[in-house]
């Protein structure tokens, strides 16, 4: 049998991490197989060769992605050229499906197989999105339980492989072992804050973020705060916004490890996104700020494009808003600040909101990670190695 080849692209942190567990549970099951795209930090561990530095694919939101265009499109033409030289058996886009969907259906249509990890949320919002899905990919993953049963009815291959955080994190999670990790030993409640793993982010969220941090340790002054950034660029922005707003803030910066970070914390400021499953199925209360570029949200908004109450994963999950969302105009430090303290003063409400979670989180696990590999492999014909077997959850991916 001849090695198998992979092409697979991540565009930030999520992916990376998706794209990670994904490769080593690949290798697992087939030890000599290759790895070839666009790798973060932690796929590039795995083994997977990257063509060009991850961190330039990283663009989010509808205007930001304009400014960025002629950039992204040349990219994906850069990738498109490659792997229809040099075809995979194979090719994995990890989410990222703006960018990704269009390089699948181009490959596709040359004959590559086409998979895509993390369904696009049609169901939430720009549902008409599923037409494109249809023609670019031969088969869909998805990491919630809702979303099969959606795209199959729409016409999309499409198979439930759960989510691999949900794998690697325990269902019960040390709080004291991650603080003595951290050296945040000591007195007084710790609230982690975790403003995005893009400039863009970044640039919109530590401000009020750290604005809010200054007003709860008004209200409770032996309150400590604990930061983790995903990079040295995300580092340098925050920094530069704490000693213009409050240098003598006391906060702890982490590089990465956000993972050990929410779970030292008593409760967590997060931007949306992936950071509030994470917190989610660490058992940690939060609140969620979010503010995306004017235009795109009033694009958004004006044209109705989602079709969900809320935006955070962790309440689409619950079915409720268990975490209050301060969206665009409302992420503000005045309304943040209290919502944050009303979970520091109500012990029962944190520990109601972490029984829920328990619940949501037992539900999820599914070895997604060994679930996806052997769904890749049976879309080309290709079965595990004689002898092979797929790594423990815990082995997959170690939190960085």
């Amino acid at each position: 049998m001849t090695q198998l080849r992979v092409g697979i692209v991540a565009n930030e942190a999520s992916g990376d991490i998706l794209g990670a567990a994904l490769i080593n549970a690949l290798r697992s099951l087939v030890p000599e197989a290759s790895f070839i795209g666009v790798a973060g930090p932690r796929m590039l561990e795995a083994g997977c060769e990257t063509l060009f530095p991850m961190e330039r694919l990283s663009i989010m939101g509808l205007t930001e992605v304009l400014g960025h265009l002629p950039e992204l499109l040349r990219l994906r033409g850069q990738l498109v050229r490659h792997f229809r030289t040099d075809p995979p058996d194979v090719f994995v886009g990890v989410d990222a499906p703006d960018f990704n969907l269009g390089l699948e259906r181009r490959l596709r249509d040359r004959g590559i197989p086409a998979v895509h990890l993390v369904s696009p949320t049609v169901w939430a919002w720009r549902p008409g999105r599923v037409k494109g899905i249809r023609r670019a990919v031969d088969l869909m993953l998805c990491v919630f339980p809702f979303e099969e049963s959606f795209l199959r009815e729409h016409g999309v291959p499409a198979r439930f492989v759960g989510h691999p955080l949900a794998d690697q994190i325990p269902l019960e999670v040390d709080r004291e072992a991650a603080r003595a990790e951290l050296g945040l030993g000591g007195d007084g409640p710790l609230i982690a804050i975790l403003p995005g793993s893009r400039a863009g982010e970044m640039e919109r969220l530590a401000a009020p973020f750290i604005e809010c941090a200054l007003r709860c340790l008004e209200s409770c002054p032996d309150v400590r705060f604990a930061v983790p950034l995903v990079n040295a660029k995300m580092r340098a922005l925050f920094e530069s916004e704490l000693e213009r707003l409050a240098p003598a803030l006391p906060v702890t910066l982490v590089d990465g490890r956000s993972r050990s970070v929410i779970a030292a914390s008593d409760c967590v400021l997060t931007a949306s996104g992936t950071a509030t499953l994470e917190t989610l199925l660490l058992k940690r209360p939060m609140v969620v700020g979010y503010r995306v570029h004017p235009l795109t949200y009033h694009l958004v908004k004006g044209f109705g494009l989602i079709k969900v109450e809320h935006v955070a994963m962790a309440n689409l999950l619950a079915g409720r808003e268990l975490a209050p969302e301060f969206l665009q105009d409302r992420c503000r430090a005045e309304l943040l600040a209290p919502a944050l303290l009303g979970l520091l003063d109500d012990p029962r409400r944190r520990a109601a909101i972490a029984a829920e979670y328990a619940r949501i989180h037992a539900g999820m696990r599914h070895n997604a990670a060994r679930e996806a590999a052997l769904a890749v492999l049976g879309l080309i014909g290709r079965g595990p190695v004689p002898g092979a077997s797929a790594p423990s959850s815990s082995e997959v991916v170690a939190d960085g």
